[in-house]
């Protein structure tokens, strides 16, 4: 009898934790690489897959440019959407921090400049991801002191940039940049060497992004299994595998993995 008890007990507690059913859920993301990829992988989408995964759910991907996603799901598309800065009024329910993004300066490591903050780009030329005055907390106050100062929207021109000579330093996330180094590394024609060694410089806090639901029970799910997966390391191996794919460049800067 007490061994009955115990098993129905266990199932009870099973049905608790449990989602009422198993979901198939299409997620909006940005196009983002390497966070997002075409093929539903990238550090992003593996760790919203492993958090659903974990809650019995299944994920797809839908990639549409970066901010365009927002706009897709406050339309109505999607039965959630990724990249949400913390605190940004959107539709549904809103997850609990689940990344964080590292914004800093990325320059050719044989320049022998050492940036630690933004006073040391004084009199150097800048290019800044699209909206990047804008969002980076202090970067506007700092700009006006640099040589030259540009937003790009396509992140390319970054790293053709810096290869190219035409700027002195990079400022976005460390992460991104590295992936969009390597892709220039398999172009052929180039009038520069891509393969020139970049440092990467945390000068920036990192940035907090939550993701949005549209059915409650789904986004308390999430909040739930991440929780899991962060106790028991699977969301720091994520993070610290996708780091050392660009370890070269990163170094231990990146939120520290």
């Amino acid at each position: 009898m007490k061994k009955q008890s115990l098993f129905a007990l266990g199932l009870m507690m099973s049905a608790a934790v449990a989602p009422a059913q198993a979901d198939e859920i299409k997620i909006l993301a940005g196009n983002l690489p390497p966070m997002f990829l075409d093929n539903g992988k990238g550090r992003e989408a593996e760790i919203i897959s492993a958090v659903m995964e974990k809650c019995g759910h299944t994920v797809s991907f839908e990639i549409q440019p970066f901010t365009r996603h927002w706009e897709s799901y406050k339309s109505g598309e999607g039965d959630a959407v990724a990249t949400v800065p913390q605190g940004m009024p959107i539709d549904g329910t809103p997850s609990d921090v689940y990344i964080h993004y590292q914004n800093g300066v990325s320059f050719l490591s044989d320049s022998g400049a050492s940036y630690a903050g933004l006073g040391d780009l004084a009199g150097k030329k800048v290019i800044g991801f699209k909206g990047a005055e804008s969002i980076i907390p202090g970067l506007s106050d700092h700009t006006g002191s640099f040589a030259d100062y540009r937003e790009v929207t396509d992140q390319i021109t970054q790293s053709r940039s810096l290869f190219g000579g035409r700027v002195d330093a990079i400022i976005g996330d460390g992460m991104l940049f590295a992936e969009y180094n390597q892709q220039l590394r398999g172009q052929s024609d180039l009038r520069f060497d891509p393969n020139q060694s970049v440092t990467f410089k945390a000068v920036f806090d990192s940035s907090p992004y939550t993701m949005a639901f549209r059915d409650a029970g789904h986004a308390e799910d999430f909040n739930r299994c991440f929780k899991e997966l962060d106790a028991d390391g699977t969301i720091k191996k994520i993070n610290t595998s996708w780091v050392d794919k660009y370890r070269d460049s990163l170094g231990d800067s990146y939120l520290g993995y």
